[in-house]
């Protein structure tokens, strides 16, 4: 039984399952995915290409620390960084949330250091300032998801199993048309920056990244009015700060006892090298590699957000026919699918929008499937436990450090080869592994 609201004068008490609970989690995905779409996949990206492009180098390079950069390559390590940090701080943030009952607050600190860096990207205006570009992104990354760690670890309190791949692909869907509203809104702005009294697209992107910050905390309190905070009143316990890493230890051991998790979490592992890395650096592809204006850039981002709504929607009623574990697999061949199309693509070819306009499409079938899937997958997998935020802690490193080989990978690839097609083909073998890794999942009541 969840915490007590007082409504019209009354007290009600929110049990797990109720539709009210489980609004208000999956309304953090609504409030949270603006970053996912505005900051990291679409004006921000696009902004940085551009700005940057303004101040380097013949050769192409920027300087930073007074060392020279590739500019694509920076924000690959920027990212990979703060990735880096997350995956450290994650387990000991986890520790304190099992034993002290506290998700409820971590998860409004890391709103709070995201929103708050966000809207600081308004000061990234050139050279100068690039050392506040990259702090803000770290940041704001770092804030993102840290918050996500403690949302994650709050679906096996707020839902029943058996609804868990529907609550789960709710959040996305929300997520989805939160992000694509404020998106449309955002991209009025910019491209209609005079009729709003601005002087240049610049300026209207770096007030974007303001509304962003306001958004992300503005309607995060809808979902911190509901959320219960220490369901089975946890006390604090000694050296609570540690233990974080004590017992993702001990999930590293029980793994052994339950095979089904762990085949689960390498794939997972796996897959996860390329979906994030795809989806964070997709703009930059269309926009360095292929030679697509933003026009197009921006389009196929808002069609990948409207057919994601509609693939996590898809794959959600289809998981209840084929079973969680065939209905992930599809997704994983369907990505290992647009790393090969997207190492074929070429800036020469003809109609070279229209194929990445299909390369979106694709990407959005799957794009909000296969992280839904993998959450309510990995909930139903999960142990009889109360300390859910550690497992989703495992879960959550396990991801992020995915990621900074992903970022690092592609990174160093591109600044190797001078161009991101072999760093596309080199997250293909991922996925490859991953498909094998996954036929190992064992079967549960809820999982097939």
């Amino acid at each position: 039984m969840n915490r007590s609201l007082k409504e019209n004068g009354f007290f009600i008490m929110l049990k797990k399952g109720d539709k009210k609970l489980i609004n208000a989690w999956a309304f953090y995905d609504w409030a949270n995915s603006v970053y996912s779409l505005v900051i990291s996949t679409a004006v921000f990206p696009i902004y940085y290409s551009g700005l940057t492009e303004a101040f380097q180098n013949v050769e192409g390079q920027i300087t930073f620390l007074g060392t020279q950069w590739n500019p694509t390559t920076l924000y690959n390590y920027t990212l990979a960084f703060s990735f880096l940090i997350v995956a450290f701080i994650s387990p000991i943030l986890s520790g304190i949330a099992d034993y002290t009952g506290n998700k409820l607050k971590f998860l409004k600190f890391f709103c709070l250091l995201g929103s708050i860096s966000v809207a600081s990207l308004y000061f990234f205006e050139g050279k100068d300032t690039l050392w506040i570009g990259i702090l803000a992104t770290i940041f704001a990354s770092i804030g993102f998801w840290g918050s996500i760690v403690f949302y994650n670890a709050y679906l096996p309190e707020v839902a029943h199993p058996e609804d868990q791949d529907k609550v789960s692909a709710k959040g996305f869907m929300l997520g989805y048309l939160g992000s694509i509203l404020l998106l449309t809104t955002c991209l009025f702005a910019i491209n209609n920056f005079d009729l709003l009294g601005l002087e240049s697209k610049a300026m209207a992107s770096r007030l974007t990244f303001v509304v962003v910050g306001v958004w992300w905390f503005g309607f995060a309190q809808i979902t911190y009015r509901r959320l219960p905070n220490n369901v089975y009143n946890k006390k604090p316990a000694k050296d609570f700060i540690w233990k974080g890493f004590y017992e993702l230890k001990l999930v590293l051991k029980e793994l052994k006892q339950h095979p089904e998790l762990k085949f689960f979490l390498s794939s997972f592992f796996m897959f996860s090298v390329g979906v994030q890395t795809i989806i964070l650096m997709a703009g930059i592809f269309g926009s360095k590699e292929l030679g697509l204006p933003t026009s197009d850039l921006i389009l196929v981002i808002i069609l990948v957000q409207f057919v994601g709504i509609a693939g996590a929607f898809l794959f959600s009623r289809l998981s209840k026919i084929i079973g969680n574990i065939k209905a992930l697999m599809l997704t994983i061949i369907i990505w290992g699918a647009v790393c090969f199309i997207a190492f074929m693509l070429d800036k020469k070819q003809e109609n070279i929008n229209l194929y990445f306009y299909g390369l979106g499409a694709l990407i959005g079938l799957v794009m909000g499937a296969i992280q839904s899937l993998s959450r309510s997958t990995y909930s139903k997998l999960l142990p009889d436990t109360k300390d859910h935020a550690t497992y989703f802690s495992f879960y959550d490193v396990t991801e992020k450090i995915a990621i900074v080989i992903g970022m690092f990978g592609f990174g160093l690839l591109n600044s190797i080869f001078g161009s991101m097609q072999y760093s596309v083909l080199f997250l293909a073998v991922f996925f490859l592994i991953s498909v094998v890794l996954l036929n190992f999942v064992g079967k549960t009541k809820y999982v097939q």
